[in-house]
């Protein structure tokens, strides 16, 4: 028996699972994909982007394949000054937009000169039993001096595919706001539903946006 041959037989089971030492830099050199590897927790589903674009949509992906779900927001910026980012459920594969929900809103916020900050609850964004769309990140900065500005941040999505339990949502965002200001949103709540929600629709409270949205499916354990 050859030393390559010993060597593979120490690191592999009787069910033919090679071991993490059986593995090398050298030994899958030549190696493009493996079918059958485990990859990392969130699996990318889909990606969209926006350009100029009044809303973005996701009405497909949501299903039982995934336990939770994560949007990931990048460079989100906004065509109209002070506009808000937003978003809502459907649980009609996207006809209506419009499940109950309720929701917890605050804010940390500083402007660039240091001399405006706090910590503070936002009930003007907070939702009780409402229908409309939930901000995420608000009022956002278009001014000419304040043109590299944008925003991202995530959201996280729990079980929208049970018809036992309401559908819990967490998101953390951040965006330079009008006033030049660093502002971080913090929202969680639950869609008021025990249908099944099977998509969702991001937009501006005002005018259209840009930026890219990408949907993770997170591995079940």
């Amino acid at each position: 028996m050859g030393s390559i041959t010993r060597g593979l037989s120490n690191n592999i089971t009787t069910g033919g699972v090679i071991l993490p030492a059986g593995i090398t830099n050298a030994s899958v050199a030549d190696v493009t994909s493996f079918a059958n590897a485990s990859g990392g927790t969130l699996i990318l589903l889909s990606t969209q982007t926006a350009s100029n674009s009044a809303s973005l949509s996701f009405t497909s992906g949501l299903d039982s394949t995934y336990d939770a779900y994560e949007f990931h927001f990048i460079d989100i910026d906004a065509g109209t000054f002070a506009a808000k980012f937003e978003m809502n459920f459907s649980t009609d594969s996207g006809s209506n937009y419009n499940v109950t929900k309720t929701s917890t809103f605050f804010a940390a916020y500083n402007d660039q000169t240091g001399a405006g900050n706090a910590l503070t609850y936002r009930t003007s964004y907070d939702l009780a039993q409402s229908t409309g769309f939930q901000t995420l990140m608000e009022d956002f900065d278009t001014t000419s001096n304040s043109g590299s500005g944008s925003g991202a941040g995530s959201m996280q999505l729990f079980n929208p595919s049970s018809t036992t339990y309401v559908k819990h949502f967490i998101s953390t965002c951040h965006n330079l706001r009008d006033s030049e200001y660093a502002f971080s949103n913090y929202v969680a709540g639950y869609g008021n539903t025990t249908s099944a929600i099977n998509a969702i629709q991001f937009k501006m409270s005002s005018g259209n946006f840009d930026g890219t949205i990408k949907l993770y499916g997170v591995k079940k354990s």
